[in-house]
């Protein structure tokens, strides 16, 4: 008879809080200035209090391990919302509410702001990002279909779609926030977004 399999509650939670110690860990390397330059498996341990060998087990690579930081981050920003602002059944609504999520997004942790500056000089981070910012312009561009219709040519589309998709990215969103609230920002935005909506359409 095969021995059945056994995995104890307890050793399963210590694991699952490891990991969660762990991703802590590295993001708070980017919540500080100039601490991305010495991110790495060995520097996440250390701020951890465990080996490097169980980072790598956890996460398999510093890709791996800045994958889990990007979800993790996106997951407590609530940018997965977007899923629901894309299925609204009134576009125009859609509309503001993915605005909205974009905004509540880019100011809920500092590590955003770190991680978009280090793009320019990490390669890894850069391809990380990248990815999940394709997804926000699927999003928006999707949207923006479904407002146009029959009544704007595809490359009208595709115009506005990147315009809303540069306006409502973190680094106009960081520019506007400098002199005004997270709600003026967003209101600007709007309206913004609203002006190309309407050029589209015309």
């Amino acid at each position: 008879m095969p021995k059945r399999s056994y995995v104890s509650p307890v050793r399963t939670d210590a694991v699952a809080e490891k990991r969660e110690r762990i991703i802590d860990a590295a993001a708070q390397f980017f919540r500080e200035e100039h601490s991305i330059q010495a991110f790495s498996l060995d520097a996440v341990a250390k701020a951890a209090g465990v080996t490097r060998l169980t980072v790598y087990n956890q996460f398999g690579s510093r890709n791996g391990l800045l994958e889990a930081v990007f979800d993790e981050i996106a997951q407590k920003g609530g940018i997965f919302r977007h899923n629901d602002a894309r299925a609204m059944a009134d576009p125009h609504q859609a509309l503001h509410s993915a605005i909205e999520i974009f905004c509540d997004f880019w100011s809920s942790d500092p590590a955003i702001g770190r991680l978009h500056d280090a793009m320019a000089m990490d390669p890894d981070i850069a391809h990380g990002l990248t990815e999940r910012m394709e997804r926000g312009r699927q999003t928006i561009a999707a949207i923006v279909a479904r407002i146009a219709g029959d009544g704007a040519a595809p490359a009208a589309q595709r115009d506005a779609a990147d315009l809303i998709f540069a306006l409502t990215g973190f680094a106009s969103y960081r520019v506007l926030a400098q002199a005004r609230s997270g709600e003026d920002v967003c209101g600007l935005l709007k309206m913004a977004c609203d002006d190309v909506v309407r050029r589209m359409l015309a």
